[in-house]
Formats: C-alpha cells, sequence, structure tokens
C-alpha cells in the first residue's frame, strides 16, 4: 500500500481504535522492512570522501562516481580540491577515498611516489583515449610548413609565436604541479628548445582564455592541452589548429622507457592515457562493492568532452554539472544499472 493511501486509511478509521492500530502496525511493519531493505545495501553506515584536481570540468567524472556509490548505500562527502602528487598522497593515508581521473601512466611518478599498490588501488579503464600535445594555428602551420615542435629550436620560428617581446615562443602550458608539467619540462631539454621557447605556467584557464582570444584576433598561437577538455571542441584540430610531432619519444621517470609513437607512425609526445579511478587501498579491500564499481565504470571520452564544452558555453555552476550527471544516468540507465547490479553481487 501506498504511504499516502494508508496514512488516508488510518485517518478515515480514527473512530475505530482497533482498526486504527491494525493501520499502524501494519505501517510499522512496511517502515521495517524498508529499513531493512536500506540496511542491505553494501555502503550504509561507510562515508566516502572523493577529491579532483582544481580542473573545474572534472567535477562531472567524479560526480557520477559519486552518485552511484550513493546508489549503493554509501554517504559520499562533497569533493575536495587538491592537486595531483597530495591529492595521491592523500588517498594513501587515508585522508580521501578516490580520484577519478588518475591518468595512466602520466600519473605514474605520483602513484609510485605515494606508495604504489601498496597503498593504493586502481582496476579498470574509466575513460579510454585520452590525449595530450603541443599545437599551433593552422595557417601559421601551413604558411611556415612547421609539423614538429622540435622546428622551434630555430630562432626565426620561434619568434612567429612570441607573445612579450623578448624573442621567445611563448607556450600556453601546464598548471604547476600536474603530470604535463614533468612531460613538458623534460621534453624543453631533450627537443633543445630552452634557449627559443618559454613554458608559461599558471591558471591553465586563464591562459588558455588568452591564447583562444589571441587566434581570435589572428595571431599566431602555441599551446599544450589534452582530451577530454573543451578546448578541441573550440579550437578544433584539423580546422582551426594542427598537433605538432615530436623528433623522438623522451618522456620522464616512470615512462622513460615508453614509446609515445602511434600505430600509424606519428608521434605527438605523450602516451595514449587512460582514466582510471584511484582509491585507498584499505578501503577498497573492506568495500568489495564500491571496488567492483570503479573496476567497471566506464565513461566515453566524447561523453566528456561534450560535457566539459557545455560547462564552457556558461553551464558550469553545480548544480548544472548535477543535471548533466543524472541526464547522463537516465540517457545510460541500462548501463548505469548493470554497473550497480555487478557491485551489488560482488558484495554478496
Amino acid at each position: 500500500m501506498h504511504p499516502q493511501n494508508l496514512m488516508t486509511g488510518v485517518y478515515r478509521l480514527t473512530r475505530n481504535r482497533l482498526a486504527a492500530a491494525l493501520s499502524v502496525g501494519v505501517l510499522s511493519l512496511g517502515l521495517a522492512g524498508a529499513a531493512q531493505a536500506q540496511e542491505l545495501l553494501p555502503g550504509m553506515g561507510t562515508t566516502v570522501q572523493p577529491i579532483q584536481s582544481s580542473i573545474a570540468e572534472e567535477a562531472f567524472q567524479t560526480m557520477l562516481v559519486s552518485k552511484a556509490l550513493e546508489t549503493l548505500g554509501y554517504t559520499v562527502k562533497a569533493p575536495q580540491e587538491t592537486e595531483y602528487a597530495t591529492g595521491h598522497l592523500a588517498l594513501a593515508n587515508g585522508d580521501a577515498t578516490f580520484m577519478a581521473t588518475h591518468w595512466d601512466p602520466l600519473h605514474a611518478d605520483f602513484y609510485r611516489n605515494a606508495g604504489g599498490d601498496d597503498k593504493l588501488w586502481r582496476q579498470g579503464a574509466y575513460v579510454r583515449n585520452s590525449l595530450q600535445g603541443y599545437l599551433i594555428d593552422k595557417r601559421t602551420a601551413d604558411q611556415y610548413k612547421i609539423t614538429h615542435i622540435s622546428q622551434l629550436s630555430d630562432p626565426a620560428l620561434a619568434k612567429l609565436f612570441d607573445t612579450n617581446g623578448d624573442g621567445k615562443a611563448d607556450l600556453t602550458g601546464c598548471n604547476p604541479g600536474w603530470g604535463c608539467e614533468l612531460v613538458i619540462e623534460h621534453q624543453l631539454t631533450a627537443y633543445k628548445l630552452r634557449d627559443t621557447v618559454t613554458h608559461n605556467q599558471g591558471s591553465y584557464a586563464a591562459l588558455i582564455a588568452d591564447t583562444i582570444a589571441r587566434y581570435k584576433q589572428g595571431q599566431p598561437i602555441l599551446y599544450y592541452t589534452w582530451t577530454p577538455y573543451w578546448v578541441s571542441g573550440v579550437l578544433q584540430p584539423g580546422k582551426d589548429v594542427v598537433w605538432l610531432q615530436v623528433p623522438h619519444s623522451s618522456l620522464p621517470g616512470d615512462q622513460a622507457k615508453l614509446s609515445t609513437r602511434l600505430p600509424d607512425g606519428k608521434d605527438f609526445g605523450f602516451t595514449v592515457n587512460t582514466q582510471r579511478i584511484v582509491a585507498n587501498k584499505a578501503f577498497a579491500q573492506k568495500n568489495p562493492a564500491a571496488a567492483k564499481l570503479f573496476e567497471v565504470m566506464q565513461l566515453p571520452v566524447s561523453d566528456v568532452n561534450a560535457q566539459n564544452l557545455r560547462m564552457r558555453d556558461g553551464e558550469n555552476k553545480p548544480q548544472d554539472i548535477e543535471r548533466h550527471v543524472k541526464g547522463w544516468i537516465q540517457a545510460h540507465q541500462k548501463t548505469y544499472d548493470g554497473w550497480v547490479a555487478q557491485a551489488l553481487a560482488a558484495a554478496r
């Protein structure tokens, strides 16, 4: 019986104490059954603390995981903002529960430095085919036949991208503390670009906004970006901009032995990354339902790009992102329910 109908029945039978008592008894049994059903959810009584970087566009991936955890009965706190290196350490120390945007292998050094598999847990592939690299505007690329970033070791070509009058190319680069910072700084030396290219760092959102403004003014641009992100929806590769290749693979730290060459022979200097959900290992071991959920969730990179572009176009408030997440779940209900079912089965 629906609760509202039941309460209406109780009201109508107030003159009959026995009937009223029976009605209350039925209601109590119904509430007890609901409480028992909630207790069967594996996450009941467990609180989860997500973390994410300062990139606002990562909220979509994080919130989708949080919603699925809530479906399993977990109490999920609002995400705490931290950068990747400290975030991995927070996960290892148990100060946080999960991060939905661990880039593998870009964050390999962060993972190892935080304790690796002894402290952290990562299984599955949440978002595949995450790309990164250097790009310039297509007009300049075509006019000067620039295809490789190593060509910017030529002062005359580098000066084309000078924005402050010092004669060096200005590269819109990576926030301090991000994994891409380590790669870019390594490659500036490896490709002999230190004397001709300046790696401009700070708030990426502000830097790329200025870069796009210069492009719209018809000026040459040189920048680093990644996908999934909205930038490649505004500056479209092949139409507005082109990817620059590197002369050979060269990566720092734990990535040093990896090849960045693609099957077609092109080399854009970064490996194709997989974004994984990384979690505190002790939590994953104690919570097989959550661990299974982290393992089986998969989000198409195209869906992340599309959502990120909506944020760039103004739908960037928390309530907007929550609406995007709920809309995605409704449009992929069968997939979502499948994740939850597998997680519930793992808890039995």
